[in-house]
């Protein structure tokens, strides 16, 4: 599992009738502290999750392991929103209420 943050939706009118259905994020990578880097990822989202959130998310052959995304043709999946994140005891990430 990866840490990341969702910054965007994606819209597509046309696709494959194997995406029918689920939600398309944007999300870039993140520290355990929220702080975003890397390149920009499209996920499929399995929890509901929106923009501005923490996400732990799942890619390559893991991404169709859930039950929305089960041997659809995903290369990454938004499985979980994260709450907080502690790093040796110490808070380093918490959910804005």
């Amino acid at each position: 599992m990866l840490i990341g943050k969702v910054i965007g939706t994606v819209v597509a009118s046309k696709k494959d009738p194997e995406l029918e259905g689920l939600k398309l994020l944007l999300v870039k990578g993140a520290d355990v502290d929220g702080n975003v880097s890397g390149p920009v990822l499209v996920a499929a989202d399995s929890v509901g999750a929106g923009v501005g959130e923490i996400v732990l998310y799942a890619a390559g052959s893991s991404a169709r392991q859930t039950v929305m995304t089960k041997d659809r043709p995903v290369d990454h999946v938004i499985m979980a929103i994260v709450d907080s994140i502690a790093v040796n005891g110490q808070p380093r990430y918490e959910k804005d209420a």
